[in-house]
Parts: structure tokens; sequence; C-alpha cells
């Protein structure tokens, strides 16, 4: 069965998104209308995308919060831009958009006000062998007795932080010396990733899911309930156990597709609101997630990634979006979408995911309409992907979603 993404891919201009009539999942789409700013809009519910529909690449696999799965950019990129086409990113966070993007043998722009985010992303772009990281490793120097600046006993062996602070001294030094090369932001991203986790190939004793950094005195007392203690782990086995992950399922022609693309890339660390580094009608597909209220708080999350990376956490979080209110919300992102309204090409597309906050009380997607319109951009439709793993006992119902977990909300707006 041709799924929505082969069908409409037929046709050279797009007038209209119709996903009534296709059934990408064997299940058919629902339909409804919802009237918002005197305009009927509507919202199609179907399952667009799974993570079984096509197994994603295994060089997306980098935990960091609040990410979407990299089936949902493949989507858009594929059904609505062609080679060479700019996609855009502005809130890109571990930089899911740009890496399916540079996959598909697109052009990129990234942009998060977190630093971190390009950290986490640039190195994939670039990928050294796994021979050249396995080398650096191995003569990486190791410093004696040295400790962190801050406790982190509660976390690691003292062997252990030995070392983590020995990778985290010699990464700054070849910094601050302008010789940090593609294996050491490789080595770095790979480090960052696996400070904290939940099982042992997390350089910490057991602790939250890698993308949280809980508190110390948090992990104090889960240390207590489960009467446990940070064991030694070997970092410079982890990394490159890890890096092997990474491009296990990553081919060399998709390597290479990587860094032409990164080598093209913009990478921007600017409020999404002043992104005058991008061109007047540059760019054909914006696909993006932004933050939700105060939803994550990235602070609390990044700090010992933060600390690894000798960035100022509480710095970052003045300047990342954390409204209270979905006034405050709606502000600021009216103003992020008159600038992606002067960014975007005449018929190009941005597609919103917002989900569903606070025990899917609030609906973001019919705020983020009116922002759009009054912008000046037309809205298409709101697009609903349901999940095949979660309940629909009361046929696509979803109310069912749990805090909306399962459930992507999508407003897919053009610009005409």
């Amino acid at each position: 069965m041709m799924n929505v993404s082969e069908y409409l891919m037929n046709f050279e201009y797009l007038d209209r998104i119709d996903l009534l009539h296709f059934t990408p999942s064997g299940k058919r789409t629902i339909i409804e209308y919802v009237e918002i700013d005197g305009q009927k809009i509507p919202k199609y519910i179907n399952e667009f995308w799974t993570s079984k529909q096509r197994k994603a690449n295994s060089i997306h696999e980098i935990s960091y919060r609040a990410c979407f799965k990299p089936q949902l950019p493949h989507f858009f990129i594929n059904l609505l831009t062609n080679e060479e086409d700019i996609i855009y990113d502005p809130f890109s966070g571990r930089g899911t958009t740009g890496i399916e993007t540079g996959l598909l043998n697109r052009n990129i722009i990234l942009n998060d006000v977190n630093p971190l985010s390009e950290i986490i992303s640039l190195p994939r772009f670039f990928i050294p062998k796994i021979e050249e990281i396995e080398k650096r490793l191995r003569n990486m120097p190791m410093q004696e007795e040295v400790k962190a600046e801050i406790d982190l006993s509660m976390f690691y062996y003292e062997k252990t932080e030995v070392e983590i602070v020995s990778i985290k001294n010699y990464l700054k030094m070849r910094k601050d010396k302008d010789e940090e090369d593609n294996v050491d932001k490789w080595i770095r991203m790979v480090a960052t990733n696996r400070l904290t986790g939940h099982s042992p190939g997390f350089f910490s004793v057991y602790t939250l899911p890698p993308n949280q950094a809980i508190s110390p005195e948090r992990q104090i007392r889960i240390n207590r309930e489960l009467n446990q203690k940070p064991e030694y782990r070997d970092t410079r086995k982890l990394i490159l156990k890890k890096s092997k992950s990474l491009l296990s399922r990553t081919k060399n022609a998709q390597k290479e597709n990587l860094r032409k693309a990164g080598k093209k890339a913009l990478f921007l660390c600017k409020d999404a609101r002043e992104t005058v580094e991008i061109e007047n009608k540059s760019v054909q597909l914006t696909v993006t997630s932004p933050p939700f209220l105060n939803i994550v708080q990235y602070s609390k999350d990044n700090w010992l990634r933060c600390w690894f990376n000798s960035i100022d956490d509480k710095e970052i979080e003045k300047k990342i979006t954390m409204s209270l209110t979905v006034a405050e919300w709606c502000k600021i992102m009216g103003v992020v979408f008159t600038e992606l309204c002067r960014i975007t090409k005449s018929g190009g597309w941005v597609a919103f995911e917002v989900g569903e906050v606070r025990k899917g009380t609030i609906k973001l997607d019919e705020y983020v309409v009116p922002l759009g319109l009054r912008a000046g951009f037309s809205c298409e439709c709101i697009i609903i992907n349901l999940q095949n793993f979660t309940k629909t006992s009361n046929i696509w119902g979803i109310n069912n979603m749990a805090l909306g977990t399962n459930t992507n909300r999508i407003v897919l707006f053009r610009k005409y």
C-alpha cells in the first residue's frame, strides 16, 4: 500500500495536504474540524509514522530531554522538500531535524540558545573512524588523583571521577589552544552523553535516564533507598562502546551525506526571534518543537553536562524560554513566527510540533494556529499522530493519550 508521503511526492506542487483519503498505517484517517480565528481548520488523526515504520539511523541515539523521534522530521522532509533545499530548526535540541536532513541530502540551518545543542549535534556531521577514536582515547593523559571542584562522590567511584575530570581537562586544554579537532569533538559529545544514566553503560551509579541529571541531594537519597554505591566504570571503554553503537547502522554513503551537509550547514546559538544570519526567503521547510511552558527545567536537567563542558548553566537558563503561562508563551512564539515568515520561501512550509501539556488540558496546537496566521502563514491543517502502542479503545480517542506522551500534534503552515 502506498503511504501518504510516497503518494504526495508524485506531485511537483502541493496545493493542499489532503490526508483524509490515505491510510498510511492501514487505519482510516479520522477528520475533525476546529474553528480558529474565523477559519475552519482540518484536523487529521492517524498513525502517519511510527517508530516501527522505518528503523531510525543509529546516529540519532543521543539522549536529550523532550526530543522528538527521527520519524517525525523524516516524514515532513520527505514529503515537502527536494534535495539541496534548506531545512531549519530554530529549537534544535539534540539535532534530530538536522541529522535527518543531512542523511536525506538536504541543507541545514540549526539554532538553539543552549550551547550544548551544538556540542551534541555538530560532531555527528563529521564522523571520525573508530580507529581514530580508539587511538585518541588510548593516548589521552589520565591525571593522578585529580578531583572535580564540586562533590560528585554520590555519582562516581573515585577512579571514575579521576578519569572524567582528566578527559574534561584534556578537552578544555585542546579547545583553549584552538587544537580541538573532529575526534576531540566526537569524544566530548559521547562523554557528555555518558555522564549519568540507569545502566552500566554510563559512568555513574544507577540514576535517572541520561536526559536528566538530578541533584546531588536526590542522588544521595536514591543511593540510600537502593542500598547502592558507585562502582568503577572504565570511561574510555564506555566511550568507545557507545561510539560503535552510534555508527552500527550508519553506512559510508550516509556518513558522506552528513559530512557534505555539515560543511555547508549554519549552526547558530541565538534567540529564535533574532536570527539575522538567515537570509530572507531562503528556507523551504522548518521542522521544530519549541520549549513547552515550564515543563522542562533545562538548568536542572543539564547542570552536570554543563559542568563537564565548562558552561555556566545559570546563564543558559536566563536565555531559554521558560514561560509560566500560555499567554506569555504565545507572546514569545508570536515573534518567532514573524521571524519564520521572514526567512521562509514563497511556497515553503513550517511543521510546528507542540504536543499536549499539563495532562492534556492544554492543547497548544489551537493556540499556535492564530500565531502563524497573524505572522502571514496559511494554516493547512493540524496533524495528530497516534502511536500504535497507545490505548485506542475510544476509536482514536485522544483523551486516552496519557499526558500526551504518545501523541504528536503538529500544526502545518504554508507561506503563499
